[in-house]
């Protein structure tokens, strides 16, 4: 396939167009796997996600997939990968939990771009040591979509797994890499992934640790982590969640005093961010009412140890990227 996406290309909007898409991959993996094995390194996001399932219709147990829980995962999301992959679509998954492995290496480290290269380091090391004790992979499969290809200019210094050590070098097997993020959800219905794994939030291959703003702590993640689950499930619930396109919950490493219980209470803030794109590439803010932003601040002011304060980000791309850090 090209770099560039041809501009006669029809956008995937529909099952039907999902299913020719899938119809033709699945015919394109097969004739370039044949009956050798692939790699993946499957994170639970959507296009991991849309990817391994995309193969798993192909080749089976010929895919691999790895998923290493770097301990920076969003509340429930290693669990629900084992139980969609593994249970559900009887998937070759190996699952490692590695969290005290990145935790540790991250112990004091504040600076974002030093993080995401621990981080993505990290992963790669874990990875291969996962894939020297595989035998006959051929073939790494990845994620990649469109926008990535378009910010692959330095941008993005975490995206997948690439880097690699010289002597674990595989041929690519890339299918959604002409799609957009939302083209790559029509096309993870199509193949039957759950709407709570297709109509997932984009999620930086750093995960929380480029969200827990400065150097990370295992208090501050948890608090982080938990407020995050909050947001989600009020945005669910309010229906929300099918109309902000990423909305998450940044901290950041300060404090400032608040009053619990009638005492002085020293805690961090919350910070909300809710945008909308249809590319990545530039994001507007989405309105949120203001009855459900009291209830999500009594939420988690009240059920978060830790957190005192709840802000709102109201700053579009550009000026701000999507994230943080």
């Amino acid at each position: 396939m090209n770099n560039v996406r041809p501009d006669t290309m029809e956008r995937i909007t529909t099952p039907q167009l999902a299913d020719e898409f899938i119809a033709e991959q699945v015919a394109e993996i097969k004739a370039q796997v044949g009956d050798k094995k692939v790699l993946l390194a499957l994170s639970g996001g959507v296009d991991s996600s849309v990817v391994a399932a995309l193969l798993i219709k192909a080749i089976g147990k010929q895919l691999v997939c790895v998923h290493v829980n770097h301990g920076l995962m969003r509340k429930g999301e290693s669990e629900q990968v084992i139980e969609v992959f593994r249970n559900q679509l009887d998937a070759n998954l190996i699952y490692v939990d590695a969290t005290d492995r990145f935790l540790d290496l991250l112990s004091g480290v504040a600076d974002p771009e030093k993080k995401r290269k621990i981080i993505g380091g990290e992963f790669i090391k874990v990875f291969d040591e996962e894939a020297r004790k595989l035998e006959g992979i051929s073939f790494l499969a990845q994620g990649t979509i469109y926008p990535d290809i378009l910010e692959s200019d330095g941008v993005k210094a975490h995206h997948n797994v690439g880097g690699l050590p010289e002597d674990m070098q595989f041929e690519l097997v890339e299918p959604v890499r002409l799609l957009y993020k939302d083209e790559v959800r029509v096309v993870g219905k199509a193949l039957g992934l759950p709407a709570s794994m297709v109509d997932r939030q984009p999620f930086p291959g750093p995960g929380l640790g480029v969200r827990c703003l400065g150097a990370i702590t295992r208090d501050r993640l948890h608090a982080l982590r938990e407020a995050d689950a909050i947001l989600r499930e009020e945005f669910d619930k309010n229906g929300l969640a099918t109309k902000v396109w990423q909305y998450f919950i940044a901290v950041p490493d300060f404090k400032s005093v608040g009053v619990k219980d009638d005492k002085r209470y020293e805690g961090w803030p919350a910070i909300i961010r809710a945008v909308n794109t249809k590319d990545a590439m530039t994001a507007t803010i989405e309105e949120i009412p203001y009855s459900v932003l009291h209830h999500i601040t009594d939420r988690i002011t009240n059920e978060v140890y830790g957190i005192n304060r709840v802000l709102l980000d109201l700053t579009p791309k550009p000026v701000g990227t999507i994230e943080w850090e």
